[in-house]
C-alpha cells in the first residue's frame, strides 16, 4: 500500500510516495525526485556512484532503506552541495583540475570528498587516498582526483 514519506533533501522538505518504506534512498532522488547526482552503481554499497550526504556524513544511498531516514535529517545531493549558482569548492577543483573521464565516480568522489574535508581541511595525499579508498574509479583518474582535493583544501 503506497504511503507517503517526508524528507529534507538539499535543504527543501518534499514527501515522496513509496509502496516499501525499505526502499533504497537512491531511488527515491533519482525517480521520485529526479536527481541525477547519485547514480546507480552497484547497488551494494561498495562502489560509491550513489554517494550523498546524511547530515553531513557520505552515505551509500543505494543501501540506505527509507525507513532509516527520518524528517528532520539533511540529505545533500550533488545537486545541493553548493550555494546556490555557486559551486562548492570541491566541484570547482574537479572542474578546474578536470578530474573526471568518463564521469561515472564523480558524484560519489565529490560527495566523498567534501565530507572529508568538512573535517579534514588538512590532510596528506595519502589520507586523501584512503578517504576514497571505497570509491571506484575506472578510467584511472586517481591523481588528478587527488589533486583536486587538494586544490579544494587548499594545500596544492
Amino acid at each position: 500500500m503506497a504511503q507517503r514519506k517526508s524528507l529534507n533533501v538539499n535543504g527543501k522538505a518534499v514527501t515522496v510516495t513509496i509502496d516499501d518504506p525499505d526502499m533504497p534512498l537512491l531511488y527515491a532522488l533519482r525517480d521520485n525526485l529526479a536527481l541525477r547526482g547519485p547514480k546507480f552503481g552497484c547497488g551494494l554499497g561498495q562502489c560509491g556512484a550513489c554517494t550523498v550526504h546524511v547530515d553531513g556524513k557520505a552515505v551509500r544511498s543505494c543501501s540506505m532503506p527509507l525507513s532509516k531516514i527520518g524528517a528532520r535529517q539533511k540529505v545533500v545531493t550533488l545537486e545541493g552541495l553548493g550555494a546556490g549558482r555557486r559551486l562548492h569548492p570541491v566541484q570547482q577543483a574537479f572542474i578546474d583540475t578536470q578530474a573526471a573521464q568518463c564521469g561515472y565516480c564523480i558524484n560519489g568522489m565529490i560527495m566523498e570528498s567534501a565530507a572529508f574535508l568538512a573535517v579534514n581541511r588538512k590532510s596528506s595525499d595519502t589520507q586523501i587516498k584512503t578517504a576514497l579508498a571505497n570509491n571506484l574509479c575506472r578510467c584511472g583518474t586517481h591523481s588528478r582526483i587527488v589533486a583536486a582535493v587538494k586544490r579544494a583544501a587548499g594545500t596544492a
